[in-house]
C-alpha cells in the first residue's frame, strides 16, 4: 500500500507563508498542487509500485489529486470517509455530498452522509480513525495495490511521518514498525 498525501492546496499556499489560517473551507489544488500530483504518478509509475486502484478521502484537494492519479496511472478510485484530514481548520469544512455528486458524478458517494466531515476532532478521534483504518486495510486482500489519497494529519498520525505535499510514502497496514 502506498499513501499520498494530496497536492498544494489554495490553503496550503497561504498558510505556508502567513502560518495562520486563511479562511479558505474545502481548498482546491494549485496549478502547482496539480504538477505535483503528476511528479507524484511518474514516481509511483518509475518506483514500480503495483497499485491497481485508489481509496481516497473526500475533500475536494483529495478528490482532484486522486483524479489525476487516475487518469495518469488508469485507477479506478472509490471513496473513503475514514481517511480524511483532522478537522481544526476551515480547509477541514467540507463540500456537501450533493455538490461532490454533481462535480464528479463517477464516483459513488452513496455511503456518506450529505454533511460529511466533523465539526471538530479531538487528537483521539484521529488515533481512533487511523487505528480503525489500519485493521480495515490489512483486511483488504489486496492491500499492496492500493494507492491511499489522504492528508498531513491522517498520514501523521497512522506513521509518524511529517509528509509534504504530494509525497509518496510506502505502509505496510499489518506491520507493527509502521504505526505512529
Amino acid at each position: 500500500m502506498i499513501l499520498i498525501r494530496h497536492g498544494q492546496s489554495e490553503f496550503n499556499v497561504v498558510f505556508e507563508r502567513t502560518r495562520q489560517d486563511p479562511g479558505i473551507a474545502d481548498p482546491k489544488l494549485t496549478a502547482r498542487g496539480h504538477e505535483q500530483v503528476r511528479r507524484a504518478a511518474e514516481q509511483i509509475r518509475h518506483d514500480g509500485h503495483p497499485i491497481r486502484r485508489l481509496i481516497t478521502s473526500p475533500y475536494t484537494r483529495a478528490l482532484e489529486t486522486a483524479a489525476i492519479l487516475a487518469e495518469e496511472l488508469k485507477l479506478p478510485v472509490a471513496v473513503e470517509p475514514i481517511v480524511h484530514e483532522h478537522a481544526c481548520w476551515s480547509c477541514d469544512i467540507g463540500t456537501p455530498i450533493s455538490a461532490l455528486r454533481e462535480r464528479w458524478p463517477g464516483l459513488d458517494f452513496s455511503h456518506m452522509d450529505e454533511i460529511w466531515w466533523p465539526e471538530d476532532e479531538k487528537p483521539e478521534s484521529v488515533h481512533r480513525r487511523c487505528a480503525d483504518f489500519r485493521v480495515k486495510a490489512a483486511q483488504l486482500a489486496d492491500w499492496r495495490h492500493v494507492g491511499v489519497v489522504s492528508h498531513w494529519g491522517f498520514i501523521r498520525t497512522l506513521t509518524g511521518r511529517d509528509v509534504k505535499n504530494a509525497e509518496v510514502v510506502p505502509f505496510d497496514p499489518t506491520d507493527a514498525l509502521t504505526r505512529g
